[in-house]
């Protein structure tokens, strides 16, 4: 079998059933036989940047690996912004790449691909004989899957030609089991945990993966906590009566008061960098309490008081047994005290609707595209000011149907994350949310979505400014002016790629267009006007 059909054989028997990326020609021989031998299967995408956006997008939302194959030279180039991305974010993320042919030394498009991708993060291998090359693709899919962290995967374009074994591949199931924490541990974090008399418990990604909502939220019920997560976990508490939504920079201003109340936090697999912290202030005169499967967790932002290694699922079940076998019950529980039988959703809501009055504001326009989405919506968040507004305001109804962009602050990732997010979701709305600025960035691929024909709304945050400098410049007394961008008519620009768009002015006109979201079928933008001095 030559080895370009046996890197198409082996992506297919390891059950990849669905590709991303860009051809040329270091991967046009094996795309080419993956395409045929998979139809539908593989989406082209209009640049490379893009394409490992889908790729990180769909491991996010699936739980799968996200394949995604460049050629060399630029092709390879261009993966760098959002491999960062993927890597911070931990997405399963495999990015197939290669060599420029190894007798044309002065090739145009020749550059060393290790020294290219050593500052994203990503493990990085490259194939050294044909011979290994079975063997290669086979352990870099194992490393993904297993670790859920990026890899690249260099295959020189001299091997694709070359005769190679390949006796079949049988994926091996792989028994795995949640890591336990130990006694002596779990003592001690339970032993400060009941002698707080404010504690709350706070969820990560870490959680998310664990499926550790029902296990976090027996614990919250046990020692009378409200639950928070953060930017990672956001909405694995939704609907809950305590959810206090995302801890950090994001906080809505009543929730931030309840946690600067707590004496003790207790987190499950969140890394607790300085945007959920607020750079140690939320940490300030509290114990804190950190469970996650990593030792190298632990340090890396903060120096908790008590750690506990061990699955959030695991750990949580745990501490609420030995806390029953005690007998605990929690006197005068902190979150009744602060919160009295409030209604968290509704409190957000009705913050919103006080500040309803023309022009529209971009916390309104967030709040009715929450309301008016279907409840089987996926959101997905581009980067950029106007994300303060929407995260507090717009949710999904599992954490795995809220995808964003935030991990390395990067703008213009969302759209073409979003595309990734909507091929594994055709059954329901994918909402793509942008600013001006980042939407811009990445709207050639709309064109990518109209071929596809996916169920995808598009909310560009329009307030023709680049949001966080017109802030900063502000701040600084300097002219604001320097910050606002002259860009091309969004409706004209995304009809011109075949998507349907509408431009939205004012409350009227957004509730309008909105009254047949659920029914998107297509591509379709909404381009919302708003004010750059308004309050984001």
């Amino acid at each position: 079998m030559k080895a370009a059909d046996a890197v198409a054989q082996l992506l297919s028997d390891y059950g990849v059933t669905q590709a991303f990326g860009l051809m040329g020609d270091a991967n046009m021989d094996y795309l080419s036989v993956f395409i045929e031998q998979n139809p539908g299967s593989y989406l082209p995408a209009i640049d490379e940047r893009s394409a490992v956006a889908m790729a990180s997008g769909y491991s996010r939302t699936t739980g799968k690996i996200g394949v995604v194959s460049v050629t060399h030279g630029p092709g390879a180039a261009n993966t760098v912004g959002p491999l960062i991305e993927a890597v911070r974010a931990n997405d399963a993320v495999l990015l197939l790449t290669g060599d420029t042919p190894s007798n044309q030394p002065s090739h145009a498009q020749d550059i060393d691909l290790a020294g290219l991708f050593s500052a994203t993060g990503a493990a990085f291998h490259r194939v050294r004989s044909s011979s290994q090359l079975v063997a290669d693709i086979t352990r870099a899919l194992h490393f993904v899957d297993s670790m859920n962290t990026p890899m690249v995967l260099n295959i020189p374009v001299d091997f694709l030609t070359d005769d190679v074994d390949y006796g079949g591949y049988q994926r091996s199931e792989l028994e795995h089991s949640r890591l336990q924490p130990t006694p002596d541990a779990l003592d001690n974090a339970l032993g400060a945990l009941v002698q707080s008399s404010r504690p709350l418990v706070l969820a990560g990604r870490g959680a998310v993966r664990s499926d550790a909502r029902d296990s976090l939220i027996a614990l919250a019920d046990k020692i009378g906590a409200p639950l928070a997560t953060s930017v990672g976990g956001k909405d694995l508490f939704f609907g809950h009566p305590y959810d206090l939504g995302v801890m950090g920079g994001l906080s809505h201003p009543w929730a931030a008061e309840v946690i600067a109340q707590a004496d003790c936090i207790i987190s499950f697999g969140a890394s607790l960098n300085d945007f959920t912290t607020m750079t140690g202030g939320f940490l300030s005169d509290k114990t804190l309490i950190q469970c996650d499967t990593s030792a190298s967790s632990f340090d890396r932002w903060c120096t908790p008081d008590f750690s506990v290694l061990g699955d959030a699922t695991s750990t949580a079940t745990a501490m609420v047994e030995m806390l029953e076998e005690a007998e605990y019950k929690a006197e005068n529980p902190f979150r009744e005290r602060v919160l009295d039988e409030c209604d968290i959703r509704e409190r957000s809501n009705n913050v919103v609707d006080a500040s309803g009055a023309e022009p529209l504001s971009p916390q309104l326009a967030a709040h009715l595209i929450d309301r008016h989405l279907p409840t089987d919506r996926v959101i997905v968040m581009d980067t950029g000011r106007f994300a303060i507004s929407v995260w507090k305001h717009v949710h999904a109804e599992q954490p795995t149907d809220f995808v964003h962009t935030l991990t390395w602050a990067a703008i213009g990732l969302g759209l073409s994350t979003a595309i990734g997010v909507s091929v594994a979701n055709k059954h329901r709305l994918t909402a793509a949310l942008v600013g001006d600025g980042g939407g811009m960035m990445g709207l050639i691929e709309l064109a990518t979505a109209v071929k596809a024909k996916l169920p995808l709304a598009v909310f560009v945050f329009n307030d023709s400014a680049y949001g966080a400098e017109y802030m900063k410049l502000e701040e600084k007394g300097i002219d604001v002016r320097h910050s606002f961008i002259d860009l091309p008519d969004f409706v004209a620009v995304a009809q011109g790629l075949g998507a349907s768009a509408v431009q939205v002015n004012d409350r009227a006109e957004l509730e309008r267009a909105l009254e047949g979201v659920s029914t998107i079928e297509s591509p379709t933008v909404f381009n919302i006007i708003l004010d750059p001095a308004a309050e984001f």
